[in-house]
């Protein structure tokens, strides 16, 4: 077992781990031929949230280099924290005032190699950067994370959730400002109402015995994922009725979510570019946060959150 490469995108990475690092202590990931997947699927995730991610290796990696007996396949679990802490430390470009003030080390790495490694029969996941300090000395900096290498029988039971059909699909606002007005509802209410049409209408709702409140955007968008749906179902012979079947525009559909499960969401603010909400009326709200804009997205986090019963709403 064999894996091997130059990390192009520092600072990428490092949001994406940074996005995943507030959902569990520990992660999945999965390197492959042409991806690196991150999961956290962990049912004692807050509300039950789960987030699926894949990267395309060329957004991330150059001199990518990968071998195993599974099909060139390695998964493997590990600390998000020590993943963060060896990321923040390959280079101070990770550590912009947009990543929320990380420590910038002494020095500036213009290559930084991850692989594979064995240390006092402990598998890890090695770090190397190699750069110049700001004495103008050449420095070698090592990182070590621990892993365990999953094996391929285990690797093979791993499936995102499975899903109804969504009703409404919707480009959501900047997560930034979506956090400031969800972060004032949290002291008020644990659960959020996430509503949305197919005429651009995105409701976010709270609704207890005390206070109710809603904020709402007009003219978001309601983007046509119609033709990757029909890939997914091009067995089935009533897959055009995705496009026929299309429900009253004004219809609203709703999902009522944790509070707390959707603010672990919004830290992937620091990813976004794009993010398109997606409601399965009365069971759960599915988000795909983009890296890079659509058409040449260089990957995609996908977040599962289960719908909530709450007898107020």
């Amino acid at each position: 077992m064999r894996f091997r490469a130059t990390i192009e995108n520092a600072p990428i990475f490092y949001r994406l781990i940074q996005a995943v690092e507030k959902l569990q202590k520990k992660c999945i990931m999965k390197f492959t031929e042409t991806e690196m997947h991150v999961i956290c699927n962990d049912d004692a995730n807050e509300g039950g949230i789960q987030v699926w991610s894949v990267v395309k290796v060329d957004t991330m990696f150059t001199s990518y280099r990968i071998q195993s007996n599974a099909n060139n396949a390695i998964t493997l679990t590990l600390s998000t924290e020590a993943l963060l802490s060896a990321l923040r430390s390959s280079s101070s470009s990770a550590s912009s005032s947009s990543v929320a003030a990380a420590i910038i080390p002494s020095y500036d790495a213009d290559e930084v190699v991850m692989k594979l490694a064995k240390k006092n029969e402990q598998a890890v996941l090695s770090f190397e950067m190699y750069g110049m300090s700001r004495s103008g000395r050449r420095v070698r900096v090592a990182h070590d994370v621990r892993i365990d290498v999953m094996r391929p029988a285990e690797s093979d039971k791993l499936h995102e959730p499975r899903c109804p059909d969504p009703e409404v699909h919707v480009l959501l606002p900047p997560l930034l400002k979506i956090r400031t007005i969800v972060e004032r509802l949290r002291p008020l209410s644990d659960v959020l109402a996430l509503r949305a049409n197919n005429s651009g209408i995105l409701q976010l709702s709270i609704n207890t015995d005390t206070v109710k409140l809603e904020t709402q955007w007009v003219k978001c968008g309601n983007p046509s994922m119609a033709k990757h749906e029909i890939a997914q179902n091009d067995e089935n012979d009533d897959a055009e009725d995705i496009l026929l079947n299309k429900p009253d525009p004004d219809k609203m559909f709703c999902v009522l979510v944790s509070i707390r499960s959707f603010l672990k969401f919004l830290n992937s603010h620091v990813v976004s570019a794009t993010t398109i909400l997606c409601l399965c009326h009365n069971h759960c709200a599915i988000l795909y946060v983009y890296i890079g804009e659509i058409a040449d997205a260089g990957g995609v986090l996908t977040y599962y959150i289960p719908t909530v019963i709450d007898g107020d709403e």
